[in-house]
């Protein structure tokens, strides 16, 4: 029997929500920029400091405390991304995460070596690549994105990746326009000439499940504070890819996996707030392991989030005046809304909704080359809502309302 989603349960777990602006309730639509923090999270990470911290391999309580925390949350994000425990590591944050893993796999490059990036992708999953690249002389290919479709060009993928492709960098969803790829495609395709796939799964994460074995995907990496915890990256990489990734690291440094990769004492309080944000998503799914709890709930968000999404773009596409940004109806999406409104600059819309309570945001998104090839780069770039699994329907409406207002004032 499936699951009914409890919005308004759900929402009792996140005190952000209770926030006034200008004396009214506000309404957080800025997920895709980062979520707001669950209960379970904000209790894991001031528990943990509260106990006392400490660093790792003491013998003394709090040490031995810190190991386990972090061997239980590795444990859960293997779980959430489809991997082994072992093949888990921390970080700042997934941008960080990328160069080092960069760094790290571009020694096997040369002039040679060709590496392949997208038009789509949030340059945190180009521009590591191209600089790694530009250091060992390789070339880089990109993969064109059709301005109509905002999909990518299979054409065009099929094309670039070469004999001589190294590694095929995409997103599993784009940040800005909410497009999800077929990266299992791109995987069969890019493994078919022994090339590594690095899939930026940081949008993805708080709205699909995800497998990475599933995927194809050989680095798969996102960032806890999308998906309702603290600003700490998360990798899952193959394991025989990352334990023959020469990575840079001090000389008394582990040299085994994960530990590698993680440089220098990690953010061990929000470690366990990863954990607490976890905890909360398995609460929402059913299954007899955490892995199927994690993914049954993964499932119900999606389900849940889509329809109201749905419902958003088609209420905007009804909107004079307002240019909705979308892949066509069939294409997978996730809850992210990109519009702009005609003679206003996407800051000014931002500001206007703010007075009825809306928190957006404006720009480019860093997706930079998407806000290029669309001509709007130098006007604003996008307005950009997103919806989370604490957004309801009604508040859907009133945006809508309050949308339509400001469009007629003009």
């Amino acid at each position: 029997m499936q699951r009914t989603f409890d919005v308004q349960a759900v929402r009792k777990l996140f005190p952000a929500l209770g926030r006034k602006y200008d004396g009214r309730g506000v309404v957080y639509f800025d997920g895709p920029g980062g979520s707001q923090v669950t209960r379970q999270a904000i209790d894991a990470v001031s528990g943990y400091v509260e106990r006392g911290g400490a660093n790792l391999h003491g013998v003394f309580p709090t040490s031995t405390e810190t190991e386990e925390i972090l061997s239980d949350t590795r444990l859960a994000a293997a779980d959430f991304l489809g991997a082994e425990p072992d093949e888990v590591a921390f970080g700042a944050n997934m941008t960080t995460l990328t160069f080092a893993i960069s760094r790290a796999l571009a020694r096997e490059w040369d002039k040679n070596s060709e590496i392949v990036v997208t038009e789509l992708d949030h340059r945190a999953n180009v521009d590591p690549w191209l600089i790694a690249a530009s250091e060992r002389d390789s070339k880089v290919r990109w993969v064109s994105v059709d301005p109509e479709t905002l999909t990518l060009d299979p054409d065009d993928l099929e094309q670039n990746i070469t004999e001589r492709t190294k590694l095929v960098a995409v997103g599993l969803a784009s940040n800005a326009v909410g497009t999800v790829n077929d990266v299992a495609a791109v995987a069969e395709r890019a493994h078919g000439v022994g090339a590594i796939v690095a899939v930026d799964a940081v949008h993805a994460a708080p709205h699909i499940p995800i497998d990475r074995d599933g995927l194809g995907a050989d680095v798969i990496t996102c960032s806890a504070y999308k998906f309702f915890g603290p600003h700490v990256g998360v990798t899952a990489i193959k394991r025989e890819l990352f334990e023959r990734m020469d990575v840079y690291s001090l000389d008394p440094a582990p040299d085994h996996i994960p530990d590698k990769l993680e440089t220098g004492t990690q953010n061990h309080e929000g470690i366990a707030g990863v954990k607490g944000a976890l905890d909360f998503i398995a609460s929402l799914g059913d299954g007899t392991s955490q892995r199927e709890k994690l993914a049954s709930a993964m499932q119900t968000i999606e389900e849940y989030e889509a329809d109201l999404a749905a419902k958003f773009r088609a209420a905007l596409r009804d909107l004079p005046g307002v240019k909705l940004y979308a892949a066509p109806d069939g294409v997978h999406k996730t809850p992210t809304i990109a519009f702009r409104v005609e003679e206003h600059a996407p800051e000014e819309v931002c500001a206007r909704m703010l007075d009825h309570g809306f928190f957006i945001a404006a720009g480019d998104f860093y997706a930079s080359t998407l806000s290029q090839k669309l001509g709007i780069s130098g006007s604003g770039g996008f307005v950009r809502a997103g919806l989370a699994p604490y957004n309801t329907e009604e508040e859907v409406e009133r945006f809508v309302e309050a949308l339509e207002g400001f469009v007629r004032k003009g």
